[in-house]
């Protein structure tokens, strides 16, 4: 099986994978990994904040480590915001059965309630180099741009709303 985890920055999408390689023992990949390994490696110049274009650029290669796995018949938890929301048509029934996808988004209202929080836990499983760009604007505008997205597409997503409960059984 297959599990993606988006969402815009902070909302716990590595904690997320951290859990569940916890309780179900399958490795997960952050695509902030591998992006950053692109990166420093000099394979491309984009930088860490082209999002959509290292979206463009990261997704067919986490695309095809997902087919790999799935004909390997590996479990894998793949991790991070550069998953486009038209992800599904990239892969046929057969491949689409042993995916399932979460999107986490807070909602303005937790984001209102909890920043102190979401910046507290920032760096809970990932030690980050600097958090300056994350304010409460920032955040506020991310969510909503990613709950836009997820309705949009019908996408599965989690809303977190009054207090940061996220449990999924596989």
């Amino acid at each position: 099986m297959i599990v993606i985890i988006t969402g815009a920055s902070h909302t716990g999408k590595t904690l997320l994978a951290q859990k569940l390689l916890e309780r179900y023992k399958y490795p997960y990949l952050s695509i902030d990994h591998l992006k950053m390994g692109m990166i420093r490696s000099g394979y491309t110049k984009l930088t860490p904040e082209d999002d959509a274009e290292l979206e463009n650029y990261l997704w067919p290669v986490v695309r095809e480590i997902i087919k790999t796995a799935i004909e390997n018949r590996q479990n894998l938890i793949v991790e991070g915001c550069y998953i486009p929301f038209d992800w599904a048509k990239d892969f046929n029934e057969n491949y689409l059965e042993q995916i399932r996808y979460y999107c986490l988004v807070m909602s303005a209202d937790y984001i209102k309630t909890h920043f102190a929080d979401i910046k507290k836990y920032a760096n809970v499983v990932e030690k980050r180099l600097s958090d300056e760009w994350c304010t409460m604007e920032k955040v506020l505008e991310e969510n909503a741009r990613f709950l836009k997205l997820a309705r949009k597409h019908r996408a599965n997503y989690i809303l977190i709303d009054n207090e940061y409960q996220i449990d999924i059984d596989l």
